[in-house]
């Protein structure tokens, strides 16, 4: 982690901006144009508005002063998400993938062995660069570097340093300390307090919604229950495969924000300092839509968009309970305006995509939503959708043999 986070990527981009050590590139050609490096450090800073916090920490314009202020994770951050999208690197991202294959890690092998070997045409090579060599052999004996390529060990070291309050006996406070915070963690797990013992502010989600058929997410304010206006009730109406007529006598709630309280993360869209609103979400789709005679047959397919209206709906009499074949009295749905993605294709093995225009609006069951996605501006209106989620936010897709089942 150290050797990538804090050596290699500083000082590549000390080289590519001429302040390695005061050496300019001599006979060789690496050095980035000055106003380009400020248009990506420009890019770098702006990404941060469109990018949820919960991403990780925000990183500042790097083209100003890629020393004083940027940390390791912003460092990290801004290798695997920003600049392949800046950029166009990819050989990181695969170390950093929770499956890797053989063949991945050959490809590994053999890419950092190039890399490696065109670097050292420098006079500058640092020495830090030749254990690049050695991460495909560590991923063979140990797997993959999400393993162990962590902050976790800078934390607990960073939580250990209030500890010590002597010069004479630091290591006495040390093993007392880690020993009674052993204590501690044990007795929440034994007794179930973690809340009482963590010493923080319990959150309270105040007039926050959840029903039981949600169990995933919960609806937080500002609310407001008012009827939509008449384009959106017949959008839900056809949603919902019901008529209009039925909606109205719903009772139909408006809310700001969805929570995920399924994770430790808890997600919150529509709710940040930055822009929390675009997501990726799920849904079956048919693969011979426009064979209107063929049996349909459907696959999950995976979307990006902006959620734009949040909806509880809850039905008042058993008629409309049954004519829609629910079985809980009540449905959240998100409007969602979709991104119409380009057929710009990223580097292999990276999960980037691009669009520069939105689609019409689509209403789906809250349960769709996968996760939070970032966004990175590019120019003539172009965006880049950045998904840190990849595999892991999918979500499972339950074959059945009954294909009416999965309408």
């Amino acid at each position: 982690m150290h050797l990538i986070w804090e050596n290699l990527i500083p000082n590549l981009i000390h080289h590519w901006t001429s302040q390695f050590k005061g050496l300019d590139e001599g006979r060789e050609a690496y050095e980035i144009d000055k106003t380009c490096w400020d248009a990506i450090g420009e890019a770098t800073l702006w990404a941060g508005n469109t990018i949820p916090s919960v991403y990780g920490p925000r990183v500042p314009n790097i083209s100003m002063d890629s020393s004083t202020y940027v940390s390791a994770e912003m460092w990290s951050f801004w290798t695997l998400y920003l600049a392949p999208t800046l950029l166009r690197v990819r050989l990181l991202n695969i170390c950093l993938q929770y499956n890797i294959s053989n063949v991945e890690i050959d490809e590994v092998e053999s890419g950092f062995i190039q890399w490696v070997c065109n670097y050292e045409k420098l006079s500058t090579c640092p020495v830090t660069t030749h254990a690049l060599l050695h991460i495909a052999e560590g991923i063979c004996a140990m797997g993959p570097v999400w393993c162990y390529w962590a902050f976790p060990m800078e934390r607990y070291c960073g939580k250990l340093q209030p500890a010590i309050c002597s010069h004479h006996f630091p290591y006495s406070l040390l093993d007392r300390f880690v020993v009674e915070d052993a204590q501690l963690t044990q007795i929440k797990t034994v007794y179930d307090v973690a809340n009482e013992l963590s010493l923080q502010p319990i959150i309270l989600m105040h007039a926050a919604y959840t029903h039981p058929a949600y169990p995933s997410c919960a609806l937080l304010p500002p609310s407001m229950t008012k009827l939509p206006l008449g384009n959106q009730v017949t959008v839900l109406a056809s949603a919902l495969v019901t008529r209009a007529e039925m909606l109205k006598e719903a009772q139909i709630m408006e809310w700001g924000k969805v929570k995920r309280i399924d994770s430790d993360e808890g997600n919150t869209a529509c709710d940040d300092h930055c822009d929390a609103s675009f997501v990726q979400y799920e849904l079956y789709i048919d693969k011979y839509a426009n064979q209107k005679k063929r049996r349909p047959e459907y696959e999950l397919k995976t979307f990006y968009g902006q959620i734009e209206h949040l909806y509880s709906i809850k039905f008042m009499n058993a008629k409309a309970l049954n004519g829609l074949n629910l079985t809980q009295d009540t449905v959240i749905l998100a409007a969602i305006r979709p991104c119409v993605l380009d057929s710009l294709v990223a580097p292999p093995g990276l999960n980037i995509h691009y669009y520069s225009h939105m689609g019409a609006l689509d209403i789906v069951d809250i349960t769709t939503i996968q996760c939070l996605v970032g966004r990175v501006p590019l120019s003539n209106n172009k965006w880049a959708i950045i998904d840190q989620s990849e595999s892991l936010a999918c979500a499972l897709s339950v074959q059945d043999n009954n294909a009416e089942a999965m309408i």
